[in-house]
């Protein structure tokens, strides 16, 4: 068991070596950032599309492109040196990068060691692409909502390709160690050259004619962009577009990514990746034949204890509700429920002799003979020092009531003579204030017959009858005549003059 562990170091140099055996060299396409220039003057940077992201490193020795002049893509002689791409790279460009796919072990992540960078769309050929790609594009050539998807393990298949090329071989090679068996219709046509473009169209056409098969392959092995530029031709993106059939494109290697392979419903990065695609490994297959066959033991085996379970339940369902279990659990119930009664009863009973032998003895505690010497001393003693305490009590307290009767009598003899000195005052006042007083000293009180004060002598015209009380009566009398008095009728208000206004005239 311990041989078969690995350590980090193992299992990361084993990686290692199987990405750069998979991948010695290869053409990686997207835009550049992260980018850092240390002062080793090595580059270091990421490439990134939409989807993903891959770091790469590029070190200083190789980067040997600041005095070419010739396009290591395509091949193109320049007349004079381009500018080295090293000058160029910035974050957001646009790049074209080969090199090796490698595994960084310090930090357990793989990287692009960088080989060669070309700034992408460069070159006549590649200025046609991306000028046909976008016109596709704008068409919908390339929408993934169009894409219909292969059918699983066909049966009939249409092989556009070389029927003297090596991707027919490694295609039909494959194909022979996969799958469940199947029929492939070869539809030949040159891969390469002017006339390559036409005869592919031509063969896509008569696979969908005919309705035989169920999917379309078209594969080449790979080349440069001018080998494959038959499958950037417009016609045949418009011929996999048209097609009433699946279309599966395997062209070229990895790297190498045409119009059809964009247009086609599904893209293999190889002519073997394409049967791949098609069919599973028959040991795949196998596999999944003995999953099934575990997962229908499984099944069946948790099916059977389900239905064991379901019967173990239904069985003491069914003794639980038949009669004699029922009239077992009702005797069981009863004899539980006596049992609590005695035990509930045998607790009551010992609770209330307990509490009457506490009574008990709280109430031979407190008539007790030797309790009721005690407290007949006590009440001896608390009468003796009451004898002795009342004859004090007694006297003091005449003592404060004596005081108290005397402050009393002080205060009531004060309160008095305060109270006749506030008499006399008022009867004195009352005296002053009374309207009888001066009839004491002669003067009269005059009423009219209404029984009005006669202030003034224009209020009384001559034989009126007018009242005149005196300190010791009244007297009736008739005014025989009216004379007022000069100084006081000149300011006499005009209202209050007699009638004709003589008294004003006197004045």
């Amino acid at each position: 068991m311990q041989e078969g562990i690995l350590s980090v170091r193992e299992l990361t140099d084993q990686l290692r070596r199987t990405l750069e055996g998979r991948f010695p060299f290869v053409w990686v396409r997207g835009e550049v950032t992260n980018l850092t220039r240390p002062g080793s003057g090595h580059v270091y940077f990421s490439l990134k599309d939409a989807d993903a992201q891959l770091q790469c490193v590029w070190f200083r020795h190789m980067q040997r492109q600041a005095s070419q002049g010739f396009d290591p893509l395509t091949g193109e002689v320049f007349d004079s040196p381009r500018p080295s791409p090293l000058e160029l790279l910035r974050n957001g460009m646009d790049v074209l990068c080969a090199g090796r796919i490698t595994l960084y072990a310090p930090r357990g992540q793989y990287q692009l060691v960088v080989e060669l960078v070309q700034p992408a769309g460069e070159g006549l050929l590649a200025q046609a692409f991306e000028a046909a790609k976008r016109k596709l594009a704008a068409l919908g050539y390339f929408s993934a909502g169009r894409k219909r998807p292969l059918p699983d393990n066909p049966q009939r298949v249409a092989l556009i390709t070389s029927p003297t090329g090596a991707a027919i071989h490694d295609f039909l090679e494959l194909a022979a160690r996969r799958g469940s068996g199947s029929r492939i219709r070869l539809f030949p046509s040159l891969m390469q050259g002017a006339e390559a473009a036409p005869g592919i169209v031509r063969a896509m056409e008569e696979a969908n004619a005919q309705g035989w098969a169920q999917v379309i392959v078209l594969v080449r092995g790979g080349g440069s962009l001018e080998d494959l530029w038959a499958f950037n031709e417009e016609a045949v993106a418009e011929a996999v577009f048209r097609s009433r059939l699946p279309v599966l494109a395997g062209i070229g290697h990895e790297v190498d990514v045409t119009l059809a392979d964009m247009t086609a419903d599904m893209r293999a990065a190889t002519p073997s990746h394409a049967a791949q695609l098609l069919w599973p490994s028959r040991d795949e297959l196998m596999q999944r034949v003995d999953e099934a066959e575990a997962a229908l033991a499984r099944a069946a085996l948790r099916r059977l204890e389900t239905a064991g379970q379901e019967l173990a339940r239904c069985e003491g369902a069914l003794r639980w509700f038949s009669p004699a279990r029922r009239l077992g659990r009702l005797t069981e119930q009863l004899d539980e429920r006596q049992r609590s009664l005695y035990r509930a009863a045998r607790q009551w009973l010992s609770a209330v002799e307990t509490r009457r032998e506490r009574l008990e003895g709280a109430l031979r505690g407190a008539f007790s003979a030797e309790r009721l010497d005690v407290l007949a001393g006590r009440l001896q003693m608390f009468s003796a020092g009451l004898q002795a305490a009342l004859p004090r009590m007694l006297e003091a307290r005449g003592q404060r009531l004596d005081g108290a009767g005397q402050r009393l009598h002080a205060a009531a003899g004060a309160l008095l003579a305060h109270s006749e000195r506030n008499f006399e005052k008022l009867d004195m006042a009352l005296a002053a204030a009374s309207p009888l007083a001066p009839l004491q000293r002669g003067y009269a009180l005059v009423r009219t017959a209404e029984g009005d004060v006669l202030r003034s002598v224009g209020s009384a015209a001559p034989g009126s009858v007018i009242e005149v009380r005196l300190a010791d009566g009244s007297l009736g009398a008739v005014v025989s005549h009216v004379r007022p008095d000069r100084a006081q009728s000149c300011h006499v208000p005009p209202q209050a003059a007699p009638a004709g206004g003589k008294n004003g005239e006197d004045c």
